[in-house]
């Protein structure tokens, strides 16, 4: 990390001609030069990490001392304990991320048998949380099937009952498995900020299941436009809801409208940006 602050100092260093720096990621913002420049600086969940850093929390605070800063995570969720720890020196406004439309354009053509269950994360033991465990008894030998989707990052062992494709892209993905899938699992309880394959797939029309935490609460509506477990039991309550054709179809036009209403497209994030930059020149230009 600490080449990386250097490249990135020497880079800010190099470029004086700026009206506002837009910065992804809480550590990206530490070289920053001192010069006053507004910047604006977006926030995913695992930055929230970072904080616990040593030194790491004072660093940021003197950067952001320096200039008008605007912290934007992607997840309302991330609101206060950014605030707690940065509001004295920066605003917080959550910003949400845009979805592209061709996931708003895929029409579904399978909610019956076999069930297909999409799973799509990097492979590590905290992104799959207990998927295998709670899975096996409800999918080998069913007529559910589950399909896997990601990196292998750590050495996982995938139960022969999965079906894994390893790492999809996402035209893969949108043209050829979630118009056929039955919804989207993630059962992860890695730090999340907000998950755009879960955004992706509720755009796509597919009901998610998803673990009982702040990163997927804060998307999917428990009984509207998914279900949240926190056991096997709730877990195995959602796959027979969410397998009943109508009611899958139910918690999906749920899921893509909500989508759309709320995110929308990247032109709508752009814009969201848009108005924080003119915030942050009007704010600058009062000085």
């Amino acid at each position: 990390m600490i080449q990386l602050l250097r490249m990135l100092g020497q880079c800010y260093r190099r470029t004086r001609d700026v009206d506002i720096y837009h910065i992804n990621w809480l550590q990206c913002a530490i070289p920053l030069p001192d010069n006053k420049v507004p910047a604006l600086i977006t926030v995913l969940g695992n930055d929230l990490k970072l904080l616990r850093l040593p030194l790491m929390r004072p660093l940021m605070r003197r950067t952001m001392a320096k200039r008008k800063v605007i912290l934007c995570p992607n997840a309302e969720w991330m609101h206060e304990p950014l605030a707690r720890a940065f509001g004295d020196v920066a605003n917080v406004v959550p910003v949400s991320f845009g979805i592209d439309p061709t996931w708003f354009a895929i029409q579904r053509s399978n909610t019956t048998e076999p069930q297909r269950w999409l799973a799509v994360t990097r492979l590590t033991a905290d992104k799959l949380g207990p998927l295998f465990e709670w899975s096996e008894p409800l999918f080998a030998e069913s007529q559910r099937e589950l399909h896997l989707f990601g990196p292998m990052q750590e050495g996982v062992e995938v139960p022969p009952w999965v079906n894994y494709h390893g790492a999809a892209t996402p035209e893969d993905l949108c043209n050829k498995w979630f118009p056929r899938a039955t919804g989207l699992i993630t059962l992860s309880r890695h730090a999340e900020g907000r998950p755009q394959v879960m955004l992706e797939a509720m755009a796509a029309g597919l009901p998610i299941i998803a673990s009982d935490m702040p990163a997927h609460s804060s998307i999917v509506f428990h009984g509207k436009t998914g279900l949240l477990c926190d056991s096997f039991k709730t877990y195995q309550d959602a796959l027979n809801t969410l397998g009943s054709p109508v009611t899958n179809l139910q918690y999906g036009n749920a899921a893509r409208e909500w989508v759309r209403n709320e995110m929308g497209t990247w032109d709508a994030c752009a814009n969201r940006y848009r108005e924080i930059y003119n915030t942050l020149l009007r704010e600058d230009a009062g000085d």
